[in-house]
């Protein structure tokens, strides 16, 4: 994934942990621009779950150590279910009102809510809110094969 990132204009890093820790290190960290992207990421079939420690693990390593607008820091999740890539969001304001789900899930047949490729970097409005379920249908998702 690290390569994908760079490919499309990402800098980006893959954060080696060899067991799961109370530190808050994503997976990947990347950065383009402005903004700054804290990545856990899972490898799987049909669907992936994210359990709350390590969403929360994300939104801290973004509010302890990055030192720009919540504006510009991302917390996002990304499955790699068969040959395409998933990635989803989570909004700050679920954080911050410590509403984060017990666990998140990726299914195959999700979409995404986020466009890596076709953001624009350089303006506060690309924050994603987490959509609802009648909102999926106009989610954006990533590809790669």
């Amino acid at each position: 994934m690290v390569k994908l990132l760079q490919k499309n204009g990402y800098n980006a890093v893959r954060i080696p942990v060899s067991n799961p820790s109370l530190s808050p290190l994503p997976d990947i960290i990347a950065r383009k621009n402005l903004h700054v992207y804290a990545f856990e990421v899972k490898n799987a079939k049909y669907y992936a779950y994210f359990p709350k420690q390590q969403i929360e693990k994300l939104f801290r390593f973004l509010n302890e150590l990055v030192p720009t607008p919540n504006e510009q820091k991302h917390a996002i999740l990304g499955a790699h279910l068969g040959k395409r890539w998933i990635f989803k969001e989570i909004n700050w304001k679920e954080y911050e009102k410590n509403r984060l789900p017990e666990k998140a899930r990726i299914l195959k047949r999700d979409r995404g809510n986020v466009d890596l490729t076709a953001r624009k970097q350089d303006s506060a409005k690309n924050i994603v809110d987490t959509k609802s379920p009648e909102q999926e249908k106009d989610n954006v998702s990533l590809q790669f094969h």
